[in-house]
Parts: structure tokens; sequence; C-alpha cells
């Protein structure tokens, strides 16, 4: 049995039912990234501010991982929503059967993957020699453990379909906890250092898809899921793809972008680095924040879309764009107040706490603008538009950041002006994307119109 009735996204009220999606959504992601912080705290804490560099050195290439495949786990979403809408009851199931082992199996493709080009990437990114042995541990054992991590990603995109979004928080909360406890456990009792805060993530990770797995199993709907019917429907994975790749494309846009930007704040040295882990740790917890009114966005106007109801779809968008960016605002001054002590969590060195408000000011300062972003690309998946706001991202997130990376950072080679690279490529990208959003409102209206 599942934590929560199936929430009605075709009638009543929106606003309610919007934040009741949003804030256990919000909660899974930033307790999420909480856990993960414990990583770098526990090392940063009881090993020093190499391990947390060489744990830190490894973000960018973990988040273009699980972006890619939260995106097309996002594809199962939509598919879903859009078949909930449409009265498409017997394709449901074939969905969920599809997507969990979809999600195993490229999985399982990845991690051989990465295995394999780890070292090389680490090389391309540049991580000191100081601190790339330690890097390259941390990131192979993580990739040992990418097809759990990736299964609870579509498990949790399933539930979220139904307006579930308690039931994977509470898995969440369980295995992270189990994850702060093994990250003390390994590095201070069996000074296992990276090795040990990454083995804990996995097993933590493989927790919380057993957890899910269970509810999916013992739920009565059409998202029950069985063993022996476990199958990839052709048809229905080349719906999941055709929607769910272009949103991990962007997502990936990001993580690419951001591989630049931390090669080049390995070239400023170990303290930067440090400092830069340590507020990536905490501006993330803000991004989810947003992240979690696009993925609303794209949940109910994907099912208002596959009902045909083009006017609430729209005031799905300005209602969800509006509590967003409203309650960025307010978050973004409380965490840049806040990031001196929360800085010193990670590391009380003077230098690193002054250099990561430097990130921490450059990003969560400007988080608004983020929500543009979310909200017009959230939206465009909902009506079934993928690959636009894929290739605007393209544009503006990650060719816009590399170019500024390697011209005006080149000349003026300072942590400032790196992290400006941030709401510059936000104010060019949410502009392109307003203009494809209100093209295709227009075309939807105009053939609403015309139905009529």
């Amino acid at each position: 049995m599942c934590m929560r009735k199936n929430m009605d996204m075709l009638n009543g009220s929106l606003w309610n039912k919007i934040l009741l999606f949003v804030l256990p959504l919000a909660a899974t992601t930033i307790l999420q990234q909480l856990f993960n912080a414990a990583d770098v705290a526990v090392v940063g804490r009881f090993v020093g501010k190499e391990a947390m560099a060489a744990v830190g050195s490894n973000s960018p290439i973990t988040g273009l991982v699980v972006n890619l495949f939260s995106g097309v786990a996002l594809g199962s979403n939509v598919v879903i929503a859009r078949q909930i809408g449409q009265g498409q009851e017997k394709d449901i199931s074939k969905t969920v059967h599809t997507s969990i082992l979809f999600s195993v199996l490229s999985g399982a493709a990845i991690a051989g993957i990465g295995e394999l080009v780890s070292g090389p990437l680490l090389v391309a990114l540049g991580v000191p020699g100081k601190v790339f042995d330690m890097a390259l541990t941390y990131l192979r054992v993580f990739l040992a453990g990418l097809p759990a991590l990736l299964l609870y990603n579509f498990q949790a995109a399933i539930f979220r379909s139904r307006g579930d979004t308690k039931t994977p928080l509470l898995c969440l909360v369980i295995s992270g906890i189990v994850n702060v406890l093994l990250n003390l456990f390994f590095v201070i009792v069996f000074d296992m250092s990276v090795a040990g805060v990454a083995l804990a993530t996995v097993i933590s990770n493989i927790l919380s898809c057993v957890i899910l797995m269970g509810f999916l199993m013992r739920r009565t709907d059409n998202l029950k899921v069985s063993l022996r019917e476990l199958a990839i429907d052709g048809r229905i994975l080349a719906k999941i793809i055709r929607i769910g790749l272009p949103a991990g494309i962007q997502g990936s846009m990001f993580s690419i972008a951001n591989i630049i930007v931390q090669s080049a704040v390995n070239s400023l040295g170990p303290v930067v680095m440090a400092a830069s882990s340590a507020a990536f740790n905490i501006e993330i917890m803000s991004y989810y924040w947003v992240n979690a009114f696009g993925q609303a966005t794209t949940t109910f106007i994907g099912q208002n879309h596959g009902a045909g109801n083009i006017p609430r779809c729209r005031r799905i968008f300005a209602l969800s764009m509006s509590m967003s960016v409203a309650s960025t605002l307010a978050i973004s001054a409380v965490v840049v107040a806040a990031g001196p002590w929360i800085l010193s969590v990670f590391n009380d060195e003077p230098e690193v706490i002054m250099l990561g408000m430097i990130r921490i000011i450059a990003i969560v300062g400007f988080e608004a603008l983020n929500n543009l972003v979310d909200a017009v690309s959230g939206a465009m998946r909902g009506y079934g538009k993928s690959l636009e706001p894929a290739i605007v991202s393209l544009l503006g997130i990650c060719v816009l950041r590399i170019v500024l990376v390697y011209t005006v950072f080149k000349d003026n080679p300072t942590f400032e002006v790196l992290m400006a690279v941030y709401p510059i490529s936000w104010i060019a990208t949410s502009a392109m994307l307003f203009i494809g959003y209100f093209r295709l409102v227009r075309k939807l209206t105009k053939g609403e119109k015309k139905a009529f």
C-alpha cells in the first residue's frame, strides 16, 4: 500500500494541490542532497580538505549521469500522467513495467561504461594529482551502485505521476539516516576515507529502491508491479524516450557546462575546490525547491493536456511559476544570510568560508532567475514538447557558459568572474524559453478555438 491516495489533478482548486505535490518532492530532493552533503562534511571534518576536494570534484560527473536518467525517468511521469488524463488504463501498467526494467538495464550499462572511462574523465577535469586517487576511488564505488539509484528515480517518477510524492520521501528518510550512520561508521571506525562515504551512498540507494519496490508490489491499482510481468514494450519505451531523453539532455546540459566550470575551479587550487564543493551542497538545495515546482508543472499540465483542458493548463503554469518565484526569493534571502554559518559545518577555515560565500551569493542570490527556466521547461514538457527546451538549454546554458569560461574567465581568472556565468546564462536561457512557450500556447489556443 502507498502513503497517500491518488491526487485528482483534473478537477478542483490548484494552489493547494500544487503545494501538496511540491512540499514532499522538495523535501525528498533536499534531504537527498543533505545526505549527499554528509559525505562531504564527514570527510571534511574527519579526513581533511583534500578528501573533501576529492569528493566534490566528482559532483559534475555524477550530476551528469543522474540528471540524464532523472530526465528520462520524467518521461515515464509524463507518459503515465497523459494516460491518466486520456483514460488509457491498460497502457499504464505496461508503462510501469517498461520503466522498471529499462531503468535497471540502462543503469547497469552506464555503470559498466563509467567504470572504464572514470580515470580519463577525471584527467580531463584536471583533478590535481594530490587528490586524484581519492577522487577516482569515490567515483568508481559510486558508479557501482548506479543501477539502484536509477531504479529509485524511475520508481519515484511512477508514484509522482499519480500525485504521490510522500511515499518516495518516506523511503528517502529511512535510507538517508542509514547513509549518515554508515558514513560515520566506515570513516571513523574503519578509517575508509572517501571509499567509506561512497560505499555508504551505494548501500542507502539500494535500500531506497528495495523499499519503493515493496510499495509498488503491494499496490492494488494499475501502478502495481509484478516481477513476472516485467517486459519492455517498444511502443511505450519510444514515448518515454521521446519525452524523457530531451529532458535528460537538458538536465545534462547543466552538468556538462558545470564540468567545464569545475575544470576552471580546479585550476584555482584545492582551497577553492573545497570551498566550491561546500557551497555547491548548499546551493543545490535551493535549486531542488525550484525543480519541484517545475516537476509539478509538468505533471499537472501532463494530465490536463491529456484531458484536453488547455485553459486549466495555462492557469497551472501561471500559478506554479508565481508561487515558485515568491518562495524562492524568501529562501534565497535566508540562505545568503546564514551562508557563513552553514559553510562552517563543512570546513571552518576562514578562507574556505569566504570563497564559499562568493559562490552562494552569485548562485543562490540569483536563484529566482532559474525559476523561469524550470517553470517554462516544465510546462513545455507537460504539453509533450520536450525537444525545444532541450535545444534552448544547449545554447543558453551549455554553449554560453563554455564560451564565457574560455573567454571572459580566461582573461580574468578569478572565482568571482567564474561564478558570474550562472546568472548570465539563466537570463539568456529564460528569455529564449519564454518566446518558445508563448508561441506554443498561441498554437494550442488557436487549435482549441478551431475545434470549438
